[in-house]
């Protein structure tokens, strides 16, 4: 018997694992891939000790998790022991489906294709293997289960995910001011009218919760550094996918190749076990695998790319809250490709502009708070919190990024 078995983690220290099934997933080859993905991408290049991973943090919100149910039942909730492993299995596997550097290829490498939907497809499958065991895991990751407040728990404003990741990624990358009283927020936690809430004496910890995300969003998941890695990430993969179905002669491991030899939607994966496993081999290695031979390419692009990101000579990166005008933008385009060189045609590859924008709180999916008289209301609506009605207002900032040189 290996349930029960204890882990050593930084953050909480020790991990329990509480079931003989938990641990078998543990194990699977679909959630060892999560060892070799980072949890925050390419922030290392901003941060150097924002090196752990996906699998540090399923395993940190997994533990969350059994506190949290643990408290609830304490307040009288009934939770059967099978709703117990099932959230605990929903929230371990609500990553799963994360490809290479988390978020920045979900959208160049794959065509549009979110984690949660990779991730749904994963623990069907797991659930098929595990003959059924996961059935109701899946109801609950799906919000499909009739005791709505376990989906809450999973995936919401104040969901268990957000509660280990920004505690996880303020440790890892010394970014204290981010910090969060998770403990605090877990025990106000409470369930009313099948809904989850939060008591009234945790509002000052809600409110510090949301201004800590705001702030780990803009100096930490936002920061113009990782947005300029990240772009030329993106624009590596696309000049590699240009490339490899054009000639088809690019280095590469065997599962990268593939990737790049072909466009793959979504249904494609809900048709085909293969192609599923065939992602499920994917990690941040094959990536970093491809740059380090793809620095000696004949394409200069590639060549330039995979070169800056081992030397880290990012493409300059401007970030404003005023929008960039159309004469100002091509007036820099101009520039950049006479000082670079190059073919109007590929420039695209050196310059790229856009927006990034910031929330703390929807108003669609609402956080609602128990009042000492036993009303439910807004957290938005609660007296004296001014802070969160302005969270609730988009922060968008406009950006510009452009190499700096390249050798032909």
């Amino acid at each position: 018997m290996k349930s029960h078995k204890i882990l050593n983690d930084p953050v909480y220290g020790f991990i329990t694992i509480p079931s003989e099934l938990i641990f078998s997933i543990i194990d699977h080859p679909y959630f060892q891939r999560l060892r070799r993905i980072k949890q925050l991408g390419l922030t290392d290049f901003v941060y150097p000790g924002a090196l752990h991973t996906r699998f540090h943090h399923a395993l940190g919100a997994m533990h969350l998790m059994t506190i949290t149910l643990d408290n609830l039942r304490n307040k009288g909730n009934e939770i059967s022991e099978e709703e117990y492993e099932a959230s605990l299995i929903a929230i371990l596997l609500h990553d799963v489906g994360h490809g290479p550097f988390s978020h920045a290829l979900e959208f160049s490498l794959l065509q549009n294709i979110p984690h949660e939907s990779l991730s749904l497809l994963i623990i069907e499958e797991l659930n098929r293997q595990f003959d059924g065991k996961l059935e109701l895991a899946l109801k609950i990751f799906r919000n499909q289960y009739e005791r709505k407040f376990f989906h809450q728990l999973v995936s919401s404003q104040l969901d268990i995910d957000r509660l280990d990741y920004l505690q996880r990624d303020c440790f890892f990358t010394g970014v204290s001011e981010g910090t969060i009283g998770a403990d605090r927020i877990i025990k106000m936690m409470d369930i009313k009218n099948d809904q989850l809430v939060v008591e009234e004496k945790g509002l000052y910890s809600i409110e510090n919760f949301l201004s800590a995300r705001r702030l780990m969003y803009w100096q930490v998941y936002l920061h113009k550094t990782t947005v300029s890695a990240e772009k030329m990430l993106i624009n590596l993969i696309m000049r590699g996918k240009e490339i490899q179905q054009g000639r088809g002669k690019l280095k590469g491991t065997e599962e990268l190749i593939y990737f790049l030899e072909n466009d793959f939607r979504y249904y494609d994966f809900q048709n085909s076990r293969e192609l599923l496993d065939r992602f499920l081999t994917l990690d941040d290695f094959d990536i970093w695998g491809a740059i380090k031979l793809w620095k000696n390419e004949s394409d200069y692009i590639l060549r330039n790319i995979s070169e800056m990101f081992l030397t880290r000579k990012l493409y300059k990166i401007s970030l404003r809250s005023e929008e960039f005008g159309v004469e100002e933008i091509e007036e820099l385009k101009e520039k950049t490709r006479s000082r670079l060189n190059i073919p109007e045609d590929d420039l695209h590859y050196f310059f790229n502009h856009g927006s990034i924008s910031n929330n703390a709180y929807l108003n669609k999916e609402r956080i609602f708070v128990l009042t000492k008289k036993g009303k439910i209301i807004d957290v938005a609506q609660a007296a004296d919190l001014p802070n969160i009605k302005a969270m609730s207002k988009i922060v968008k900032k406009h950006y510009v990024c452009l190499a700096k040189n390249i050798s032909r």
